[in-house]
């Protein structure tokens, strides 16, 4: 199942209608890994089971809230969760939840439970997942608390 967002503009939110919609669209220029230590500054980070972290330096988005989710792209599915989601796009599939729990403040138990790996088509939140090197890696945005959607 195709995500619903991944680029989908959605004219009248906060920050403009194009703002973040353009953001995803060179969201590669706005990501850099490294060691955890050299990427402190980064506006928001997501690290690897291999020591590496990846850092979104993006400007900032007034009215949006960003996160980020990386893993690396031929890291062997955990047995228990390829049983209960399915192998196939796992890490495109997972790097999408993690970042949608992140935007909403949801453990992710709970969203599996709701949606499973998938997102919800109805959902305020917009992204991109894309393969950066050896990682796939999924940016995020949604309307921050109190904006309206």
């Amino acid at each position: 199942m195709p995500p619903p967002s991944d680029l989908r503009p959605r004219p009248g939110r906060a920050g403009g209608p194009r703002l973040v919609p353009g953001l995803l669209a060179v969201a590669e220029r706005h990501l850099r890994i490294g060691a955890p230590a050299v990427l402190t500054d980064a506006v928001t980070r997501s690290y690897l089971d291999d020591g590496r972290c990846v850092g979104w330096y993006g400007p900032p988005t007034p009215g949006w809230r960003v996160a980020i989710d990386a893993e690396r792209a031929e890291a062997p599915v955990p047995p228990a969760l390829a049983r209960r989601f399915g192998a196939a796009d796992f890490w495109a599939r997972w790097t999408r939840a993690e970042c949608c729990c992140k935007l909403v403040d949801m453990p992710v138990v709970a969203w599996w439970r709701r949606y499973g790996l998938g997102t919800p088509a109805d959902g305020a939140a917009v992204w991109r997942t894309l393969r950066i090197a050896d990682l796939v890696v999924t940016v995020g945005f949604a309307p921050s608390p109190g904006v309206a959607a």
